[in-house]
């Protein structure tokens, strides 16, 4: 089964500390403070809060959070994500977000596509103790 999700990245959407943290030079590193990285997934399901908990942080990685947990996938090509850009998610996990997934950029004015995201694994990041 094919889903296609049309997603806006939206800045605004980053947790409180991500927020105070964005005029640091590294948001990512910011957003991983104090939790420790397991070991990485091919698939995260993304049933409890939507493909809505993806964030791009610019020019680094996608984040998921799951909860407590935060989903780090730093792409094959991470220069080219840009919180700017729509993501359009072709899913073929029903409920999963897979590393085989099919992700594209798109402009926010025109619609036309501008790029391909290529996902890697997923690395679970939880909060120490």
């Amino acid at each position: 089964m094919l889903r296609t999700l049309f997603l806006v990245a939206f800045g605004g959407a980053l947790t409180a500390a991500a927020a105070a943290a964005a005029a640091e030079d590294d948001p990512l590193a910011a957003m991983l403070r104090d939790r420790v990285a397991g070991a990485p997934v091919d698939c995260i399901a993304t049933h409890s809060s939507g493909p809505y908990g993806l964030t791009i942080v610019d020019g680094t990685a996608l984040v998921y959070r799951d909860g407590k947990t935060l989903y780090v996938n730093r792409t094959a090509n991470p220069r080219t994500l840009d919180r700017d850009d729509m993501l359009v998610i072709e899913q073929f996990g029903g409920s999963r977000l897979c590393r085989h997934d099919r992700v594209f950029t798109h402009d926010r004015t025109s619609g036309g596509r501008t790029g391909v995201v290529f996902l890697t694994e997923f690395v679970p990041y939880r909060k120490a103790g």
